[in-house]
């Protein structure tokens, strides 16, 4: 009798621990769930909250384009047929403190540096580019040596033959002459829209398609200096050393430099457009006011260009007004950034036009 009465009641303890840890586990499962549910609950509202004050950045830096299209306006206001680097939009990059953040930005002259889409066969040749242009001013004194590509027949692109010299001008290791002249003459393949090879050093679709990863020529105008990393023959060096100088103007292929904004401490861009030396060009540079030259002929005239022979082509080059600028924009919003670059263009009626953005650090 006394074994009957301790079985069940032995039985009746195992199920309830059986029971107990089920109700742990289901315990278990619901804290896990919704510790789950939680993280997942407060990974939305951060992803939402970064979006917010990302989204925050970026109208800080539609303002900083805002701001920057005033400033054009001003300066273009007072002296609506000169650009110089003593106008308000020239300062040096500033910092504006706003609400939880900062807006900095900095503006430059697309027209200080040389149009890497002046090479496209739509530019004008350096018989076209002459046309209706006045004569220099008869110069006395030595003959400064011509870059090597100067000697080419008139048929020859002004910034073809500016580009080659430039690249020589920069002294990179292991560039010469005939690497320099292999740059250009890939890149204006890279340009054109046919499947013909320029010179010794071109390069079209068949050299594009036999690497690893295999890719076709654009047959069209560069979107950014960064594609120079795709096109033949220009490696990492060539690029870091051009960047400061070229400049790519989107759809365009003028060839106009603005002598009153070029960098005075970046004379080798003058010394490529002049065929001169490098002492040559920066003694050209350090003659000019800070207010610039009021006409081209002004510039021509200087007694530091008498040891210099310009042909006509080169001459033609130079303007002392710019149509278009860029804005290098960075907004912050508590710990959100934004960067952003915008490409102005001042019309005929001296608005501003945007014409094209790029978001990120370039």
């Amino acid at each position: 009798m006394v074994i009957k009465r301790i079985l069940p009641s032995y039985s009746k303890i195992r199920q309830r621990g059986v029971a107990l840890i089920t109700v742990m586990l289901i315990v278990a499962l619901a804290s896990i769930i919704a510790a789950q549910m939680t993280t997942r609950l407060q990974t939305q509202m951060q992803r939402s909250t970064n979006i917010s004050f990302n989204q925050q950045a970026y109208w800080y830096a539609l303002g900083a384009e805002a701001f920057t299209k005033r400033v054009l306006i001003k300066a273009f206001k007072d002296e609506p047929d000169v650009t110089h680097l003593e106008q308000i939009w020239a300062t040096e990059g500033s910092n504006y403190p706003v609400d939880f953040g900062e807006i900095s930005g900095e503006i430059t002259d697309l027209q200080s540096c040389l149009n890497l889409n002046a090479l496209h066969p739509e530019a004008k040749t350096k018989v076209e580019s002459t046309k209706d242009t006045p004569a220099s001013p008869k110069k006395t004194g030595t003959t400064a040596k011509a870059p090597k590509s100067a000697s080419a027949n008139d048929k020859q692109l002004p910034a073809a033959t500016v580009l080659e010299a430039l690249i020589v001008n920069l002294n990179i290791d292991g560039i010469g002459n005939f690497e320099a002249e292999a740059m250009v003459n890939a890149l204006t393949d890279w340009l054109d829209g046919n499947d013909i090879i320029t010179g010794s050093g071109g390069a079209e679709d068949n050299d594009y398609a036999a690497r690893e990863f295999p890719y076709l020529a654009a047959n069209s105008y560069l979107a950014s200096v960064n594609e120079l990393r795709l096109i033949e023959h220009f490696t990492p060096a060539v690029i870091l050393a051009l960047t400061p100088y070229v400049c790519v103007l989107p759809q365009n292929s003028q060839h106009f430099i603005n002598i009153n904004t070029l960098d005075a401490e970046k004379p080798e861009l003058l010394q490529a457009l002049l065929g001169s030396s490098i002492e040559e060009a920066q003694e050209v540079l350090s003659a000019r006011d800070s207010s610039g030259y009021e006409k081209v002929a002004d510039f021509l005239k200087i007694e530091e260009l008498t040891k210099i022979r310009l042909e006509k082509w080169q001459t033609a080059a130079f303007v002392i007004d710019s149509k278009y600028f860029k804005l290098k924009a960075n907004a912050r919003f508590n710990n959100s950034y934004f960067s952003m670059s915008s490409m102005m263009k001042v019309n005929d009626t001296q608005q501003i036009q945007v014409i094209s953005r790029t978001i990120g650090r370039n």
